[in-house]
């Protein structure tokens, strides 16, 4: 069928972590609109006939590229080619796959979605670190550190979340990470609570320091850590000195 859209998720850096379905999808592609987080590995699995489009966004620009993306999508679908819209991690966890979803039913361009391993999970279970255990976690919750500018106040009420999950996965959060961790604890949650910030997770670039909400911050800026990063808070972040597998 010609003239459809295909939201897939590339997973979360291993380009081996990408699902097959998204991998057919990307081969019998006419057309593929990528992400930044897109790992060049999986770019190469692209056919040579297939065209590249890099969609991706740049520092400080949330809507300007977002518009373009959608406009090129129903570009290419009305012209009966086949598209593929390929994100890092998962299209619907922070990866505005919703919204483009809704963007292609409104100019009735037939969609399908590929879900994707998103990256808070790719990376956390790289490091050794379940995001749920009986005996530590019941609760998860994964949260946007960078919320739409367009918002007049933050959606993510950050001292009732300190009470209310186990396991906290922040996602773009880095950059406010103090302010994120000095709410947490004026919330009610304990200044020693393990932290894990992961960097290029998942990729041969990975990398993790741990520490506790009260010296995170000051860790991540010594160790000069840089996006794109996971923050997992939690008592399960322990755990991967025990069970963590990668060496």
């Amino acid at each position: 069928m010609k003239g459809k859209v295909f939201i897939v998720g590339a997973g979360p850096g291993d380009p081996k972590l990408i699902t097959l379905k998204a991998v057919e999808a990307i081969k019998s592609s006419d057309v593929v609109l990528f992400d930044r987080l897109v790992s060049k590995k999986i770019i190469d699995m692209i056919p040579k006939r297939t065209e590249k489009v890099y969609v991706g966004r740049d520092v400080g620009d949330d809507y300007k590229h977002q518009d373009t993306t959608n406009d090129l999508m129903v570009k290419y679908a009305k012209a009966k080619k086949n598209v593929v819209r390929l994100k890092g991690g998962d299209p619907f966890i922070f990866g505005r796959g919703g919204e483009e979803a809704e963007f292609l039913r409104e100019h009735k361009v037939k969609y399908e979605i590929i879900p994707g391993i998103t990256s808070g999970m790719g990376s956390a279970e790289y490091s050794g670190i379940p995001l749920t255990h009986r005996d530590y976690a019941s609760s998860v919750v994964f949260v946007t550190g960078h919320e739409d500018a367009k918002k007049t106040q933050g959606a993510v009420n950050w001292k009732k979340l300190a009470k209310s999950v186990d396991t906290i996965v922040i996602m773009m959060g880095l950059s406010r990470l103090e302010i994120i961790s000095k709410t947490l604890i004026s919330g009610g949650l304990d200044k020693n609570t393990p932290v894990a910030v992961i960097q290029n997770g998942t990729t041969d670039k990975h990398k993790m320091i741990k520490g506790n909400l009260a010296n995170i911050a000051r860790k991540v800026s010594e160790s000069k850590i840089r996006p794109p990063s996971i923050i997992i808070i939690g008592k399960v972040v322990s755990l991967s000195e025990k069970i963590g597998w990668r060496k």
